[in-house]
């Protein structure tokens, strides 16, 4: 069989699975380094409040690394444009987040960002936000998936898409849960003022997250290199079986005109043994 698959095209076929095989081999790598999502920042760094404006810039995709980070804002919230989101648990008891928009001092065109101000059991309507300059500390957190058409008033989830549609105001891609409203004279303006209560939304675990689905993938490449490399081995078994087919095939046919010519010498020798006879 080696002399089989030292033939120069089963050669050039082994070289092309193995071109093949390593390709699969780095997908299968791919898929298992996306399986891992990195650790976030450490609490040491997300717990230091930095600037809004100089750590994200608006319309920006916000990256892993840029979320859960506490940042402060000065700026002023923009009236009569406060929304309600549902289904927003506070102690264990579903309630709404009271969220209006913020316009941000030292934003390149005057964006705002979405600010969660506080949560409230009902859906009635919230008090005004504090008027005037202000000053905002918070965690930053992603915009999330927008959901439904908004029920009873309320929106299913602080989506930046749908805020910006709804306030026709450019936005940050990505909102604020206030902790701290201060006025420039340093009173506070927060959450309590305006009788909500406030949310508060710790740092993220410190710890990877696996996703199973990208593992999967990574054994499924794994598997295609591997039958790749088969493939090209039952190929090469096939030639060598029709090859010894061919040969036994040759020989018995060799056998076959052998023994016929014998018998014919037989019968040339024993007619002229009768014909003296």
């Amino acid at each position: 069989m080696l002399k089989t698959a030292l033939k120069p095209q089963w050669i050039l076929a082994l070289l092309g699975a193995l071109l093949v095989a390593s390709g699969f081999v780095l997908l299968s790598q791919w898929q298992f380094n996306r399986s891992q999502t990195a650790a976030p920042p450490p609490p040491s760094t997300t717990e230091t409040a930095v600037p809004l404006t100089g750590h994200i810039r608006p319309l920006e995709e916000m990256m892993g690394t840029q979320a859960d980070q506490v940042v402060t804002a000065g700026g002023r919230f923009l009236p009569g444009k406060q929304v309600l989101v549902r289904d927003r648990l506070q102690q264990g008891e579903k309630g709404f987040w009271v969220v209006a928009p913020f316009a941000v001092d030292g934003a390149p065109d005057g964006e705002a960002i979405a600010v969660v101000r506080g949560w409230q059991a009902d859906a009635s309507t919230p008090r005004d936000a504090p008027a005037g300059q202000l000053e905002l500390t918070g965690r930053l957190l992603p915009t999330e998936s927008p959901l439904e058409e908004p029920v009873s008033g309320a929106l299913g989830a602080v989506s930046t898409a749908q805020l910006i549609n709804l306030w026709d105001v450019p936005a940050y891609s990505g909102f604020v849960v206030a902790f701290g409203v201060a006025t420039e004279a340093g009173a506070d303006a927060g959450a309590a003022t305006t009788g909500l209560e406030a949310v508060h939304v710790g740092p993220q675990p410190q710890e990877q997250q696996i996703n199973w689905l990208n593992v999967f993938y990574g054994i499924e490449w794994f598997v295609f290199a591997g039958f790749a490399v088969f493939l090209w081995y039952r190929l090469v078994a096939d030639d060598y079986r029709r090859q010894q087919e061919d040969l036994e095939d040759a020989a018995a046919t060799r056998r076959s005109a052998e023994a016929h010519g014998t018998q014919g010498q037989d019968t040339q020798q024993t007619i002229p043994e009768k014909e003296q006879a």
